[in-house]
């Protein structure tokens, strides 16, 4: 069975752009948007005294953003994020140890970070199909995105990171379970913002 591509208009970003005769420019400006918003978001840190992964804005900027946009162009907007990283621009989080540029993409937080294109493109697949009609799939939609956030970033901390790997269960208690209660709390708030907006546009 071949799963057919909905509409572009089936995205928040498609159906307010629909009928503009500058739809591409909306797009681009829609894209770069979401790259900045996401670099301010990584300014909005704390860090966290058992883990070299600080807890941020970032990923729900990232899900919103691609549910808003869309698949392609929710990845293309954190693809662009990451290029401005490596081009060594200050967007991500600030860190006493970590490095700006194309370093911290090899530290710890690299999986997190390398994770955004992915966890964007989940959520607008998800979000172009409907899901972020109504709250619970919204739900539904940025959880599937988070489980690649953490999918990436827990198996860099695993295996990948330098200068020493963890190991599985220390990656998980350090970069899964402390997050899960305020990534679950931030879910909840940030998915109601979808469709309250679909509702806003039917009236």
């Amino acid at each position: 069975m071949t799963v057919r591509r909905a509409p572009a208009s089936n995205t928040l970003l498609g159906t307010l752009a629909s009928g503009a005769d500058f739809t591409v420019a909306i797009q681009v400006a829609a894209v770069l948007f979401v790259s900045v918003l996401t670099a301010a978001a990584a300014q909005v840190s704390v860090p966290l005294p058992f883990t070299p992964v600080p807890l941020t804005l970032q990923p729900m900027v990232v899900l919103i953003g691609g549910a808003v946009l869309g698949p392609r162009l929710g990845m293309a907007s954190q693809v662009l994020y990451l290029l401005a990283g490596l081009a060594g621009l200050p967007v991500f989080a600030a860190s006493a140890t970590l490095p700006q540029g194309p370093l911290r993409l090899i530290g710890p937080t690299g999986g997190y970070l390398m994770s955004y294109p992915f966890a964007a493109f989940v959520t607008g697949w998800l979000a172009e199909r409907g899901f972020d009609r109504r709250y619970i799939t919204s739900v539904l939609a940025m959880a599937a995105g988070l489980a690649v956030i953490f999918t990436f970033g827990v198996c860099w901390l695993a295996w990948l990171a330098r200068p020493v790997p963890s190991g599985l269960s220390a990656a998980l208690a350090s970069g899964l379970y402390p997050f899960i209660p305020i990534d679950f709390i931030k879910i909840s708030i940030a998915a109601a913002i979808l469709p309250t907006t679909w509702s806003f546009l039917r009236r």
